[in-house]
């Protein structure tokens, strides 16, 4: 078995076990635990999962893992509002942060013309404003999370702590009922938390249909944000004047 198969293996193991020893997988594959512990300390640092005493739990549910391409296409018009509403909110000159996710993309793709500096940790982003003439584009670094395009790990919190940022824009997978968001990666979360802590502003961009969704990793409620843009279907499903964060509906 080769070390890329025995990696989907792992992964395939995990996702339906939720939990596995050292030892366990030892056994099974027919390799050292010394090999193991070196496949699970690459598979964390990829973001796939996390390690624990003696084994491993999963970094992400699998119900909630969406490439990003498929992503783009879903809710489409309600996105596209929410970006063009987010835009008038940005000014010539601002530093932002646009997190990794369909919404900012489709947000990044209204900037080209505006001279900014854009900090991201997204790679679709960065290839969305390559040409722009007057951006200034700065990706963090760490590992690549394929599934999200993103850059996520602690390389990628230690790059965010370098820039003092405008306004964030951040996504979220889940908006539960009692207003927490979350994400569907613990470390994705890990760096929406860091961008939100660095922030002067913080803008969360989120498509009614995330609403009385809980993914796995919660990174914010809406005591921790600014401003919540949203589609007006949310309206009908959520009693908005109860958050204490402004609320606009597009």
């Amino acid at each position: 078995m080769s070390l890329i198969e025995r990696h989907q293996e792992i992964l395939r193991i995990l996702s339906h076990r939720g939990k596995l020893t050292v030892q366990e997988l030892s056994t099974r594959l027919q390799v050292s635990e010394v090999t193991i512990r070196k496949d699970l300390s690459l598979l964390e640092e990829m973001g796939h999962l996390i390690r624990t005493r003696g084994g491993a739990i999963p970094a992400a549910k699998k119900e909630f893992l969406h490439p990003i391409a498929l992503r783009r296409m879903e809710h489409l018009p309600e996105k596209q509002a929410i970006a063009r509403k987010a835009k008038e909110f940005i000014q010539e000159g601002d530093t932002l942060y646009l997190d990794s996710g369909s919404t900012t993309q489709a947000l990044a793709s209204l900037l080209v013309e505006m001279s900014l500096r854009v900090v991201t940790n997204s790679v679709d982003i960065v290839l969305t404003l390559e040409k722009a003439p007057s951006i200034a584009v700065y990706c963090v670094g760490g590992s690549y999370r394929k599934d999200a395009g993103s850059f996520i790990g602690p390389l990628a919190l230690d790059g965010l702590k370098n820039f003092r940022i405008d306004t964030c824009f951040i996504g979220t997978t889940g908006f539960s009922t009692d207003g927490t968001f979350s994400s569907q990666n613990i470390f994705e979360s890990d760096v929406k938390r860091q961008a939100l802590k660095l922030s002067s502003r913080k803008i969360l961009l989120a498509d009614s249909s995330k609403y009385g969704r809980e993914a796995f990793s919660v990174f914010a409620t809406v005591q921790d944000i600014d401003l919540l843009i949203s589609d007006k279907k949310l309206g009908e499903l959520a009693d908005i004047g109860k958050f204490p964060c402004e609320v606009i509906l597009c």
